[in-house]
C-alpha cells in the first residue's frame, strides 16, 4: 500500500494544478504517465478541471484526484472573501485592526492607510475571557449569547470568526459561541484553526479561514458533485494532502496549495538525479515562485498572503508578479516595466490570438525566436507571430527601439525581477546560491534558466522532464498529512520528557484519526515532534526537533547563535508543541522516454542575437547521456528550454537535463 493506492491495474491517479493561465494534468496508472494542459477558467476553476478530464477520456468511478486549488489564494489576494463577522472579547474586538503596529515601510512617516480586515461595525465583543493561566476573568453569560444571536441575525453574515483570549488553554467559551451560530453560516474558532499563542496572528488565521471558507467549500462541493465517484484530495500549503471533505473547513491551509505541489515535485525529481540542495524557480503564466530546498521544502510560520500574516505552516517561498503572461508597459518616466499585472488565461498574451493586445514576456520570447509558434503545447496551440509583432511594435515605438531590441528589453527586465527574487530567498538569508543547483520549472522557466543562473554566478542548473507540469506531478508525489500545533507555555527546566511525550500523544490523536478515516493504515503514519522555544522574555521563537529536553535545549542554543549571532544564559521557555503527521509516499515512476541513439536536430531556426542557425531538438528523442552545446532549443509538450551560448546540457537517466556553464 502507498499514499494514494495508485498501483492497482484499474485505478487512475490524476494530479491537477490550477494556475492563473493554464490548468495542468499528470495522469498516472500502472507505471504509465500522460500529461495534459488546458487554459484555466479563473471564474469557475472546476470547469477547466472537468474539461481536462473529458479530454483525457477519463471516467470518475476509478479516479483518484490530488489537486492544488487557487480558490482561497485568489479570493484573499483580490479581496473577494465573503461577509464575515469577527467576535472577540469585550474591549478587544479591534485586535485585527490594531495589528502589531508594524510599518511595512520603516522610514515612511506618512504610510498609505490600509483598510481594516473587518469593518468596525462587523466586529462584535462579548464575555468569556481567560487570563494567561486559563483562569476565569469574565464569564460568558446567557445574556451575552442572546446579544450575539441578535447581532448575527441583524447583520446576516455568510461567515463568523471567533477569537477569544487564551482559548487554546480552554476552548469551552468558543465552543459555546459556535453552538449558538445558526446553521448555514460558516463558522471558525481560533481554538481549532490555530491553538497557539499570539492573539493577532491567531485572529487573522481564523478570520481568513472564515472569509474564504465558504468559497472553498462551494468550489469543492461543486467539484465533488460533478465528479461523483472520484476520490478527491487537496494539497495544503505545507506540502501534504488532505481529503476534500476535510479541506472545506481548513481553507486557510490552502493559500499556497499549488506552489507547494511544485516544491514537492521539484524535490522528488531532483532526488532521482541525486540532487538535494536546490534553489527553485517556478515560472508560470502569471507569477514566479522561488524557494530553497535542503532535502525537503522548508516550512515557515511567518508567511504572508497579501498584507496579512499567515501563522499556519506553509512552504517558505517568495513570489513576484513576473510570469510568461506578465504585461510589459512604459511608465510615466519613459522606463520599460514588466508586471505585476498579467494577461492571465483570458485574453492571454497577444500571440494566443484570444483578443489580447498588450505585450507579454511570452510575446517577447516568440519574437526573439526562442519559442516555436508551431511547437507550442506539442503543436496543439498555434501562436500568432503577427499579433505578437503588432503588440510589440506599439511598445517599441514608445521606447524608440526596434522590434527585437524592445523584445530583448522585456526579457532583460523580467530576468532582473526574477534574479532579485532569487537573491531575496538566498543571499539576503546568508545563503550562497553558488553552492546550490538552480532547478527551473513551470511552463516558462526553461526559457530563462541560463540567464538567471548567470546573474547569480551559478554554474549548474536542472530542468526536469515535463517541467511545465511539475506542480501537477508534485500532487501525485505528496504524502497525506497534517501539521498540528498547540500552545504549552512553561520553562523548559520545569518540564519532563514523560510530560511532553503524553502531551504530544494527545495532540497527535486527532490528526491520526483523520488520516485513518482517509484510508491510511495507522501503522503507516509517521510522526515528527518539535518544540517552539525562546529565551524567557523574548517574543519570537525558534522551532527545534524533540527527542529529549536535553537535546532540544542544546539545539536551541546552537540555532539561536546561527540565526542571531549570539546565545544567552537566560532560561529557555517552551511556547508551542508541534506534531507533523505523514502517511506513506506514493511511488511514481518518472516514465523517462529517450531515444536509443543520440538525436539529430529536427530543424534549424533563426534566433535573434545569435549569428548562426540554432538547432531545435525534441526532448523525448534525446538519448540518455547525450550532451548538447548551446545555443540550442529543446522542446517538449509543456515547455521549452533555451540553452544559451556558453552552456551545455546532458540528459540523465532520470529524464532531467543537467545544464552546466562551459567557462
Amino acid at each position: 500500500m502507498n499514499g494514494f493506492d495508485c498501483q492497482n491495474e484499474t485505478g487512475y491517479l490524476l494530479g491537477v494544478d490550477t494556475g492563473g493561465t493554464f490548468t495542468d494534468f499528470v495522469l498516472y496508472r500502472a507505471g504509465e504517465m500522460r500529461i495534459h494542459k488546458v487554459l484555466s477558467t479563473p471564474q469557475a476553476p472546476e470547469q477547466a478541471i472537468l474539461q481536462g478530464i473529458e479530454e483525457l477520456g477519463l471516467g470518475t468511478s476509478d479516479l483518484v484526484i490530488v489537486h492544488g486549488s487557487t480558490v482561497a489564494t485568489n479570493a484573499a489576494l483580490e479581496g473577494k472573501g465573503v461577509h464575515t463577522l469577527y467576535i472577540g472579547n469585550r474591549g478587544l474586538q479591534d485586535i485585527l485592526t490594531i495589528g502589531r503596529q508594524a510599518r511595512s515601510e520603516l522610514y515612511n512617516l506618512q504610510p498609505h492607510a490600509r483598510a481594516a480586515p473587518v469593518a468596525a461595525n462587523d466586529c462584535l465583543q462579548t464575555g468569556g475571557r481567560l487570563d494567561s493561566q486559563g483562569e476565569l476573568v469574565e464569564p460568558l453569560s446567557d445574556e451575552d449569547i442572546d446579544t450575539l444571536k441578535g447581532e448575527v441575525a441583524r447583520r446576516n453574515p455568510e461567515a463568523v470568526a471567533i477569537n477569544l483570549l487564551f482559548s487554546y488553554l480552554d476552548d469551552r467559551f468558543e465552543r459555546k459561541i459556535e453552538a449558538a451560530i445558526p446553521e448555514g453560516i460558516f463558522c471558525s474558532r481560533s481554538s481549532s484553526v490555530l491553538p497557539a499563542s499570539g492573539e493577532y496572528e491567531r485572529g487573522i488565521a481564523t478570520w481568513l479561514n472564515s472569509w474564504v471558507g465558504p468559497l472553498v467549500e462551494g468550489y469543492i462541493e461543486r467539484l465533488r458533485v460533478r465528479l461523483g465517484g472520484a476520490r478527491i484530495s487537496v494539497m495544503q500549503s505545507s506540502g501534504e494532502a488532505i481529503s476534500a471533505d476535510q479541506a472545506a473547513r481548513q481553507a486557510v491551509r490552502m493559500l499556497l496549495s499549488g506552489p507547494a505541489g511544485g516544491l514537492v515535485g521539484a524535490g522528488y525529481v531532483a532526488a532521482a538525479s541525486g540532487r538535494s540542495q536546490l534553489l527553485t524557480l517556478d515560472m508560470g503564466g502569471t507569477s514566479t515562485d522561488v524557494a530553497l530546498i535542503d532535502g525537503s521544502p522548508r516550512l515557515t510560520r511567518e508567511g504572508h498572503i497579501g498584507p496579512w500574516p499567515v501563522a499556519v505552516p506553509m512552504v517558505d517561498m517568495h513570489t513576484i508578479g513576473a510570469g510568461g503572461g506578465s504585461l510589459a508597459w512604459v511608465d510615466a518616466g519613459g522606463m520599460l516595466q514588466v508586471g505585476p499585472k498579467s494577461a492571465g488565461a483570458d485574453p492571454g498574451p497577444a500571440c494566443y490570438a484570444r483578443g489580447g493586445t498588450e505585450v507579454t514576456v511570452t510575446d517577447a520570447n516568440l519574437i526573439l525566436g526562442r519559442l516555436r509558434n508551431s511547437a507550442f503545447l506539442g503543436g496543439r496551440m498555434q501562436l500568432d507571430m503577427q499579433a505578437a509583432e503588432k503588440a510589440m511594435g506599439q511598445l517599441a515605438q514608445r521606447l524608440g527601439l526596434s522590434l527585437h531590441r524592445a523584445a530583448e528589453g522585456v526579457i532583460r527586465v523580467a530576468n532582473e525581477h526574477m534574479a532579485r527574487a532569487l537573491r531575496v530567498i538566498s543571499v539576503e538569508r546568508g545563503v550562497d546560491p553558488r553552492s546550490y543547483i538552480l532547478l527551473s520549472f513551470g511552463g516558462a522557466g526553461g526559457l530563462h534558466v541560463c540567464a538567471l543562473a548567470d546573474a547569480l554566478g551559478m554554474r549548474s542548473a536542472l530542468v526536469p522532464l515535463n517541467a511545465g507540469v511539475l506542480s501537477a506531478l508534485g500532487m501525485l508525489a505528496t504524502r497525506p498529512g497534517r501539521q498540528l500545533v498547540h500552545a504549552r507555555l512553561g520553562l523548559l527546566q520545569a518540564l519532563s520528557d514523560s510530560e511532553l511525550r503524553q502531551a504530544f500523544s494527545r495532540l497527535a490523536q486527532g490528526g491520526v484519526t483523520d488520516l485513518v478515516e482517509e484510508g491510511i493504515a495507522r501503522d503507516r503514519i509517521e510522526a515528527e515532534y518539535a518544540l517552539d522555544l525562546r529565551y524567557l522574555g523574548q517574543s519570537y521563537t525558534l522551532t527545534v526537533p524533540w527527542s529529549s529536553l536535553e537535546r532540544a535545549e542544546i539545539d536551541f542554543h546552537e540555532r539561536h547563535e546561527i540565526r542571531y549571532g549570539h546565545r544567552m544564559s537566560a532560561p529557555v521557555e517552551l511556547v508551542n508543541l508541534r506534531v507533523a503527521l505523514r502517511g506513506p509516499q506514493t511511488t511514481i515512476a518518472l516514465n523517462v522516454t529517450a531515444g536509443s541513439e543520440p538525436a539529430e536536430a529536427c530543424e534549424h531556426l533563426t534566433v535573434w542575437g545569435v549569428d548562426i542557425p540554432v538547432p531545435r531538438y525534441e526532448r523525448a528523442q534525446l538519448a540518455v547521456g547525450q550532451a548538447l552545446a548551446g545555443p540550442a532549443l529543446i522542446t517538449e509538450m509543456a515547455s521549452t528550454t533555451w540553452l544559451a551560448p556558453g552552456w551545455r546540457c546532458t540528459a540523465d537517466s532520470a529524464g532531467n537535463l543537467l545544464l552546466e556553464k562551459m567557462s
